[in-house]
């Protein structure tokens, strides 16, 4: 006779509780069952469930509210991750390959032009065989710190520079840099929770190019985020600088890759091209009904944010735009949807008043 099946009895599962108004896609997904089923669990490198959850445990406004600490996680932790991805997302892989192809990218209109400040776009990278920033060790943080250093140096001419370490940065340098949103800096809660400011600064840098244009982080949120920026409004120059960068550096490393969820990164939110394509944009009319802004960009499939990036406010009706579409598209696709997205909002702002997508 077979034994009946154990049934998790909710009254002796004790969820952990959310401090405050809390709406993370950790809370609305982490239930009885999921976390009876994971709360002991941890991957070959020793990260823990809890672990996984801890940032959207101490930090109740975060969006998403976990965390991976290598490839397994995204396998061993699957029933909290997957739907979390998959709201996120709004749906699951499988994820297309690389395309940085320039041919199909549409222009940005004038009107866009004239009203975008800055364009950056970067894309999110970890080591193959190496565990993520919450779960990696010292000396192992070290070691990727020096595999990207030595890759660096297989860039073109045109993207070459200097690598700063933030052990040997001077404050000043570092002041500087982080002002003009080429440096990331240690201040970052979420991350702090998640794990990923161990042994702050060693093993952390900053690669520049001479012009500014081109830069690397290392061993922040991601192992490597690839960055271009330029200002102005011209998306396809600074997609193409990119797409020379990266094509360098995946020559010389291997990068952590699923063909269901793409590009792993540590942050569930960055998986498949793992690139935010953005813009500085000033929106005179529209902006001043940030609101109605969010609807209309929420509507367009973009984020929303302050001009100093996420839980940052808004300058003089000046945003940061970006795409949301990362998982199941190209790069090529999420750019081209950037900039269909910013043609229509400059489109909306010359009109004088805001209308929703399905109206027009």
């Amino acid at each position: 006779m077979k034994a009946p099946e154990k049934k998790i009895k909710l009254k002796e599962v004790s969820l952990p509780a959310f401090p405050g108004h809390c709406d993370s896609l950790l809370k609305k997904h982490l239930t009885a069952e999921v976390w009876a089923l994971l709360a002991d669990n941890s991957t070959e490198t020793g990260f823990t469930f809890q672990q996984a959850i801890c940032s959207g445990l101490e930090q109740p406004d975060s969006s998403v509210g976990v965390y991976a600490g290598d490839e397994e996680s995204y396998r061993l932790f699957a029933p909290l991750f997957r739907p979390i991805i998959e709201d996120y997302h709004g749906s699951l892989g499988p994820q297309p390959q690389t395309d940085f192809s320039l041919v199909a990218l549409p222009a940005v209109t004038s009107e866009a032009q004239a009203r975008v400040q800055s364009t950056r776009i970067r894309v999110g990278r970890n080591l193959a065989n190496f565990p993520m920033g919450p779960a990696i060790s010292r000396g192992q943080r070290l070691e990727v710190e020096g595999l990207i250093c030595d890759a660096l140096q297989n860039l073109p001419e045109s993207h070459q520079g200097k690598y700063f370490s933030l052990s040997a940065m001077p404050k000043e340098q570092e002041t500087d840099l982080v002002a003009r949103h080429l440096l990331f800096k240690n201040e970052d809660r979420f991350m702090a929770s998640g794990n990923l400011m161990r042994d702050w600064p060693e093993g952390r840098g900053l690669f520049l190019s001479r012009d500014e244009s081109f830069s690397a982080w290392v061993n922040e949120e991601d192992q490597l985020r690839i960055i271009a920026m330029k200002r102005g409004g011209d998306v396809k120059a600074v997609f193409a600088l990119l797409a020379d960068g990266v094509a360098a550096l995946s020559e010389k490393l291997d990068f952590s890759f699923s063909e269901e969820f793409g590009y792993l990164a540590s942050c569930p939110s960055n998986l498949g091209t793992s690139m935010r394509a953005s813009v500085h944009m000033t929106l005179p009319v529209i902006g001043q009904d940030e609101a109605s802004l969010k609807q209309q960009a929420d509507a367009l499939g973009l984020q929303l944010r302050g001009v100093h990036g996420e839980h940052s406010a808004s300058e003089d009706a000046t945003y940061d735009i970006s795409n949301q579409m990362r998982l199941g598209v190209t790069e090529v696709e999420a750019v081209t949807h950037l900039i269909s997205g910013i043609n229509h909002l400059a489109a909306l702002d010359i009109e004088g008043k805001p209308k929703m997508v399905g109206d027009l």
